[in-house]
């Protein structure tokens, strides 16, 4: 059974009603990204940061897996998938995915701020006085700018093993997250599906011009049919 690895990217849930990780203008809803996603933004106002999570996390209760999400979960039918995703959303498993991994961790989780690997399931706001069972301050568990990415090397080994590599809605501009598409094997192709392609088209990498849900139902259509 072939290992295809796809690499998703806000723009996969953003037909689920989730806005893209900032406007053109650099703000991430109405803020300086700097300001809710790194660990000084945190230190000078935790307030800000919690309730900026605090609205994501309502929000996220109101969208659904779109046809992009779907599609992915059909593919399990003949091949073996791993996504690797850029998303704090669990809309890859609430549409059906087996095996998703988080770079930039989960909005339904809670972290200590005194272990970072003391994580908890946490589906509600996370209030100031929170506290793990440290007593320190819960936080979310978001990897912010200037942070180590946990999940990277687990990421690379995954991707260093796939016979066929599916990126959705990123630019693949923001590194570490970007270097990833590097080590798949020489000889395993590269799907790009986003409507304004940051790539060209080459004799490896196939380049489908097109936003999430349909780019990526005919992708897996193709894919479905080859291995009839």
């Amino acid at each position: 059974m072939k290992n295809i690895v796809v690499l998703t990217g806000a723009g996969v849930s953003q037909e689920s009603g989730i806005k893209t990780f900032r406007d053109d203008n650099g703000l991430w809803e109405g803020h300086d990204v700097m300001e809710v996603a790194s660990p000084q933004g945190w230190e000078n106002n935790q307030e800000l940061v919690l309730d900026f999570y605090n609205k994501r996390r309502r929000q996220l209760k109101e969208v659904e897996p779109n046809l992009a999400h779907k599609a992915l979960v059909k593919l399990e039918e003949k091949f073996h998938v791993e996504i690797i995703t850029q998303n704090v959303d669990d809309l890859h498993e609430r549409a059906g995915s087996s095996n998703v991994t988080h770079l930039h961790g989960e909005l339904f989780k809670a972290q200590s701020t005194f272990d970072p690997d003391l994580v908890l399931d946490w589906r509600e706001d996370i209030k100031k006085g929170d506290f793990c069972e440290h007593n320190h301050q819960l936080r979310p568990h978001v990897v912010w700018f200037g942070e180590q990415v946990p999940m990277l090397e687990v990421a690379v080994e995954l991707v260093e093993k796939a016979d066929l590599v599916i990126i959705i809605g990123t630019s693949m501009q923001v590194y570490p997250a970007a270097s990833l598409m590097h080590y798949a094997p020489e000889n395993s192709p590269i799907y790009f599906i986003d409507p304004k392609p940051s790539v060209n088209s080459s004799d490896r990498l196939h380049v489908i011009a097109e936003k999430a849900s349909t780019g990526v139902a005919k992708l897996v259509e193709k894919l479905m049919t080859e291995n009839e």
